[in-house]
């Protein structure tokens, strides 16, 4: 089948035949949040944008990847003003705010429920978990795994480099069958799930025989046999398990 422009990604992730070709999207979409956020684009500078960021703000991982990436006018002046509407909101929060009464028997039971029902304490946990980049990542990444289930079903070819490929870490995997109660007929998941679930089991079963040999490699009897694929065993038996890719190295900017 003649690509598409948004079919490219899709099928360079798979052509790469990473451990898991969501985990190579996914890695290219936050490098690229992360360039429009603070590289050569400017983007910080324009005001619509930084009412975004304002807004959304951005999770610890990524305020670490932000310091990591560079540019420290572009990070100052994107927490300049984060600050400011941040501060605005915390007034208002204040001098709303009344504590609640605490019953003896909670107190006794060391409860939990006041704090829940705290408005600051809530105010201040949906700042602690939004992020800008994380919302553009998953937006994206949404249209990706609609257009995978799409080629899956038009593109013989793209469907036998999946069927016969390394499979998909555990997390992108789940968000794979959540998905394909949506977007497969009742005949086309009957063969759906039998295809990935061998397609997972059978890679596991590579990724283990991979850390069993890098194990073994460390027996002196060993020493002189060949590593086989068990080299990089240990970054990609983690990547299968949790996604990401723990032996990159930092991103910075261009």
């Amino acid at each position: 089948m003649k690509e598409k422009l948004y079919t490219i990604p899709l099928n360079d992730a798979v052509n790469t035949n990473d451990e898991c070709p969501f985990c190579f999207i996914e890695r290219e979409l936050e490098q690229n949040s992360l360039d429009f956020v603070l590289g050569n684009s400017s983007s910080y500078m324009e005001s619509d944008i930084r009412n975004q960021t304002d807004k959304a703000g951005f999770c610890r991982e990524h305020m670490k990847k932000m310091f990591d990436y560079g540019n420290t006018l572009g990070n100052a002046l994107i927490l300049q003003t984060h600050y400011h509407k941040l501060r605005e909101e915390m007034k208002k929060q204040f001098d709303s705010f009344t504590p609640g009464k605490s019953s003896i028997l909670g107190r006794f039971r060391h409860s939990t429920s006041g704090t829940e029902k705290n408005p600051v304490a809530a105010w201040a946990a949906s700042n602690d978990c939004s992020c800008f980049i994380c919302q553009n990542i998953s937006d994206t990444f949404a249209r990706y795994i609609e257009t995978f289930f799409w080629l899956y079903r038009q593109d013989n070819e793209f469907r036998s480099k999946i069927l016969s490929g390394k499979g998909f870490c555990l997390h992108h995997f789940g968000i794979l069958c959540e998905n394909a109660d949506k977007y497969l007929s009742d005949k086309e998941k009957a063969e759906f799930y039998p295809a990935m679930f061998r397609l997972m089991d059978e890679n596991f079963q590579r990724m283990e025989e991979d850390l069993v040999w890098l194990s073994d490699k460390f027996d002196y009897r060993n020493k002189d046999a060949d590593w086989k694929n068990s080299k990089d065993a240990l970054q990609r038996g983690m990547q299968k398990l949790r996604s990401s890719y723990p032996a990159d190295p930092v991103y910075k900017a261009k």
